[in-house]
């Protein structure tokens, strides 16, 4: 049975949670392999609406086994404040685990993150000040706190002595803030130990015995391609990898294992936070983008960066990240444009550029190269089949599809669970 990697094509946002809950019933674990409270998914089911943050989608499909990942950093006040709301609304959430290696999100991690984003001023990255980035150096620094520290405060207490042993220094010499009290971090960390211990675990085993077992897996990734660290977007990025590799050590399990790796692109294009952005439109076009299709990050409530398709990004994303195919979300939002603009090409310095430019310089400069696709009026939202959408819009996904790579596979064409055309099973 497969193992699927499920992850975001562009910058985020472009309807993960939707796509992950789709397949939820057909698979027995989900997986977030990297990234934490900064990556939101929205999935309505009926006539519910579920904001997650940190926890998989999985979470609610009551056969599968939600897991958070060692490659994910946890901030352990929103999860367990995340769990609380679920439980609260009749969601059986006993099933999750969490990773015993996956990294704490510390309160001076949280501290660093806001003060350092100001301290920056216009060269601001944009970044959601829940301390991602500062845990995610703490690892790499070897100073970090893992989950299976809250079990043992000796090591604990070491280890947060190590970081703010620096941290303080920046803090007070740098920044003009108060010193962070070893004593008061440890004993709130400790706090969350008793309410987390039912959740952790040795995750890497568990999902290597279930692929072993004939289990599905679905590994889902937070953010999108274009904010990897090492492949996105440089310096307007995350702090982790959220493509296809990332799967693979965020989870501990073996490329081999990987049988389809699914893109999720958007119909169009958004992306949050600072940074180049070809497309992106200020006028009349992008406001409606934005109005119609609910742009609003669901974990920071920023308003998002909207533009026209980019059919550069998805051959970009298709190439990285080895896509299978492609789960195209949000059609239904461009109903009602008589034309629609695909960006097909980039103007660097006066030439033609059909590929994504490894120079930062170039990116920042790039002009996007627009053919204009027919669009249509007519209401999607309760298309069960691809026969059943307008021509034009057939003809839009088709071009879509021959422009990015790799076959489309699902389209979205409302925000309801059920609101979804599956061209080709993912499993």
């Amino acid at each position: 049975m497969p193992a699927l990697v499920l992850l975001g094509a562009q910058w985020g946002d472009e309807g993960k949670g939707k796509a992950t809950d789709l397949l939820g019933g057909s698979v027995d674990y989900v997986v977030r392999y990297q990234g934490g409270n900064n990556a939101g998914h929205t999935v309505v089911v009926g006539d519910q609406k579920y904001a997650l943050h940190l926890l998989p989608s999985g979470i609610l499909t009551p056969e599968c086994t939600p897991v958070i990942g060692n490659g994910v950093v946890v901030d352990p006040s929103v999860l367990l404040s995340e769990l609380s709301g679920l439980n609260e609304r009749g969601v059986d959430t006993s099933k999750l685990l969490i990773s015993g290696n996956a990294h704490i999100i510390t309160p001076y991690n949280v501290t660093v993150d806001k003060v350092t984003e100001r301290f920056l001023g216009k060269r601001k990255i944009g970044t959601t000040g829940r301390g991602i980035g500062p845990t995610y150096a703490d690892k790499i620094n070897r100073v970090g706190i893992r989950v299976q520290d809250l079990y043992d405060e000796s090591i604990l207490t070491q280890k947060v002595e190590a970081a703010l042993d620096v941290k303080n220094q920046l803090l007070t010499k740098l920044y003009n803030r108060r010193a962070i009290a070893v004593d008061q971090v440890v004993e709130e960390l400790l706090g969350y130990a008793d309410k987390l211990a039912p959740y952790v675990t040795d995750t890497v085993l568990v999902l290597n015995q279930a692929l072993e077992e004939n289990k599905v897996v679905l590994f889902e990734g937070g953010q999108g391609t274009l904010l990897d660290i090492d492949h996105g977007t440089y310096p307007f990025v995350t702090s982790s990898n959220p493509t296809a590799g990332g799967a693979c050590t965020g989870a501990g399990v073996g490329p081999t294992k990987i049988s389809r790796v699914i893109g999720i692109l958007k119909a169009y294009t958004t992306r949050v936070g600072a940074g180049p952005f070809p497309t992106e439109l200020f006028d009349e076009d992008g406001q409606a983008l934005r109005r119609i299709g609910g742009e609003r990050g669901v974990t920071t409530g920023r308003d998002r960066r909207c533009g026209w398709f980019d059919a550069v990004i998805a051959r970009y994303a298709t190439r990285v990240n080895g896509l299978t195919d492609f789960f195209l979300t949000k059609l239904d939002v461009l109903t009602g444009w008589e034309q629609i603009p695909v960006c097909v090409a980039y103007e660097i310095d006066g030439k033609r550029v059909e590929e994504l430019p490894y120079s930062q310089s170039d990116f920042h400069h790039a002009k996007p190269v627009y053919e204009t696709l027919p669009g249509w009026s007519e209401d999607i939202t309760k298309a069960k089949s691809f026969s059943d959408l307008p021509k034009n819009a057939q003809s839009y996904v088709k071009a879509l599809e021959d422009m990015s790579g790799a076959p489309i596979s699902a389209i979205g064409v409302g925000p309801g669970r059920d609101e979804t055309i599956e061209i080709n099973s993912f499993i």
